[in-house]
C-alpha cells in the first residue's frame, strides 16, 4: 500500500523533528544562555523543551516504546516492507553510529540528557510570562502596587 509507506516516512520526518528539536533545543539554550540570546529564555519554547524529554525519560523509565515508533512499524507492515527492532533512536544510533547497547543505556542517557535540560531551566530559568496583577511600567513589567 503507498499510502501506508508515504504516511510512514512522514512520521519518520515527524520523529525526527522531535529527537532534533530536543537535542539541538539543548545546545541552542545552552549557548543562547551563554552569549545572551533572549529567545531561548522564552517561556512556551522552555517548558515545551522539557517537557518534550520529560516525555521521552518517562517512556524509557516505564518501558514504553515511543508510539511514533509503533506507528511507524504498524504503517511499514501495511506497505509490505520491513520494520526494525526496539527504539527509533536506538536504531539510528545504531545505524548511523555502529553503537550497540542494551536498552537500559538508552534509558540511562534519556535520563540524563532530561536532567540537563531540567539543570538549564533551573540554572537558566525561562522569562516567565506576565499574568494578572501585572502591568507595563517604564520598561518592564512590575507586579501592580508592588512600587
Amino acid at each position: 500500500m503507498l499510502w501506508a509507506r508515504i504516511l510512514a516516512d512522514i512520521v519518520v520526518v515527524l520523529h525526527a523533528a522531535f529527537v532534533a528539536f530536543v537535542v539541538f533545543g539543548l545546545a541552542a539554550i545552552v549557548l543562547g544562555l551563554a552569549l545572551g540570546w533572549s529567545w531561548v529564555r522564552n517561556f512556551w519554547f522552555r517548558v515545551l523543551h522539557l517537557a518534550a524529554i520529560g516525555v521521552v525519560a518517562a517512556q524509557a523509565l516505564c518501558g514504553v516504546i515511543c508510539p511514533l515508533t509503533i506507528l511507524e512499524n504498524t504503517l511499514r507492515r501495511l506497505a509490505g516492507q520491513e520494520t526494525y527492532p526496539g527504539a527509533f533512536v536506538g536504531y539510528w544510533a545504531h545505524r548511523l553510529m555502529f553503537f550497540q547497547a542494551p536498552p537500559w543505556v538508552f534509558t540511562v542517557g534519556y535520563c540524563a540528557f532530561g536532567l540537563t535540560v531540567l539543570g538549564a531551566f533551573v540554572l537558566g530559568p525561562p522569562r516567565w510570562p506576565w499574568g494578572r496583577g501585572q502591568r507595563k511600567l517604564g520598561g518592564g513589567w512590575r507586579v501592580a502596587g508592588g512600587g
